[in-house]
């Protein structure tokens, strides 16, 4: 029974799960349908430990903004504590080293001032007058993207659209061909899956033979850069050193970049976001109608309504790096805190009617689906240019759109972080 949300454009919230005395975040059933759990532990159990993990997860708005904005008490430093030492990982470890290069901590998982001093390299890429200058070709790559979607009236619009349109615009800021792109997805597609949580050992190793072999594909381009540098994204975070470190960043720290926050972090969430949304927008015809009737004034609402509903991040992680208390639950030292953005962004003390897609909130961007504090996603404002061409071609391209008859199950990327919809197959009317 789909809950909340997919139950239309309805003001509902499901009762509390009272029959619960545990939660297992690693059943693919409550990772296709989180929400009535997310109701549950904020009313029940706001700071919820797992038995399987440790891991103290923090559902409600109030007290992820709190973790997420004390991050000197609550460190994205977590790697040393998840067993980093086990047999396992050393295998995981020893693989890399042998065949390609141990990734280095990547930016989320660093603290200030080290944080500050690496995020300073990514600032320049994503000013307001750098995401500027892309709109055009945002646009123009969402409009050519539509067009086989247009003449065959059909498509599954994960890979035909969500997937391509972050994808090409992250592939051009690196610099990379375009015609390498799908390649390039098999590799982001196998780091998704080693940080899912879900996977066995062997299945992990298969993922880290993917990630090596991307980078044996990007170190040549990083060699060819150090010597002919480029306007790239890619180019400055190869040559421009960081004036605290003295230094430019090594072959390891390069290429955990390349693989957490650019490739995935800057495409996956989105293609995340532009699917949830066209399956929102079909789901919610009265919404559709809105949009219709004005999109200059409702498009910028069901971007952030979209976020908002479906945190295509629904979990990181920070670690406590001393004792101390969340509302009324004592944290110890070094405990790893799930902070679910997925649950915040519907908690019903901070949105009214949160399972409802409203277009009128006072405040549609007050959610947390890009982060708060230091750690606040960088790539926020191209995200959102991405989502909005996306959104606007279906919009003024589309008259009507249903899912395919007997194609679609709705079902989700097992993952305990990212919420992906595996595939939606829609068939549209185009506007003639």
């Amino acid at each position: 029974m789909f809950s909340g949300l997919r139950l239309g454009n309805v003001n509902f919230l499901p009762p509390p799960l009272t029959f619960m005395t545990e939660i297992n975040f690693f059943s693919e059933t409550l990772q296709n349908n989180p929400f009535d759990h997310y109701h549950y532990l904020r009313q029940q159990a706001p700071v919820y430990r797992d038995s399987m993990t440790g891991i103290y997860h923090v559902s409600r708005f109030e007290d992820v903004r709190h973790v997420l904005q004390n991050p000197v008490l609550f460190s994205g430093q977590t790697r040393n504590i998840r067993a980093q030492t086990s047999e396992r990982q050393q295998r995981v470890n020893t693989l890399f080293k042998e065949k390609g290069w141990l990734p280095a901590a990547t930016l989320i998982g660093r603290d200030d001032p080290n944080h500050k001093q690496m995020r300073a390299l990514f600032n320049e890429a994503f000013r307001p007058a750098k995401i500027e200058a892309m709109d055009e070709f945002v646009r123009e790559t969402a409009e050519a993207l539509f067009e086989p979607i247009a003449e065959a009236g059909t498509c599954d619009w994960v890979e035909a659209m969500a997937v391509p349109l972050p994808l090409t615009i992250i592939v051009k800021q690196m610099g990379a061909p375009a015609s390498d792109l799908w390649r390039i997805k098999s590799w982001t597609d196998a780091f998704f899956k080693r940080i899912s949580m879900m996977l066995t050992e062997e299945e992990e190793i298969a993922c880290v033979e993917k990630e090596i072999e991307a980078q044996h594909y990007f170190q040549p381009i990083f060699e060819r850069l150090r010597q002919f540098p480029d306007d790239t994204l890619l180019s400055d975070l190869v040559n421009k050193p960081i004036p605290e470190w003295g230094r430019t960043l090594t072959d390891e720290e390069l290429h955990a970049e390349m693989m957490a926050d650019t490739f995935v972090g800057g495409s996956e969430t989105t293609t995340n976001a532009l699917s949830a949304g066209i399956k929102l927008l079909i789901e919610n015809p009265a919404v559709w109608d809105q949009l219709k009737a004005d999109q200059a004034s409702a498009l910028r609402p069901f971007i952030e309504e979209v976020l908002r509903l479906e945190s295509p991040v629904q979990m990181l992680l920070r670690r406590a790096t001393e004792a101390t208390s969340i509302g009324e639950t004592e944290i110890p030292k070094d405990a790893l805190i799930g902070v679910r953005y997925g649950a915040a962004n519907r908690d019903d003390e901070q949105f009214a009617c949160p399972a409802a897609l409203d277009l009128g909130r006072k405040k549609p961007g007050a959610h947390l689906a890009f982060g708060s504090g230091i750690h606040h996603c960088l790539g926020a404002p191209l995200a959102r240019r991405e989502l909005w061409w996306g959104f606007k071609t279906f919009l003024d391209r589309v008259e009507t759109a249903e899912f395919t008859p007997g194609r679609n199950d709705f079902s989700y990327q097992p993952h305990c972080l990212l919420r992906a919809l595996k595939s939606l197959s829609i068939d549209i009317k185009v506007k003639t």
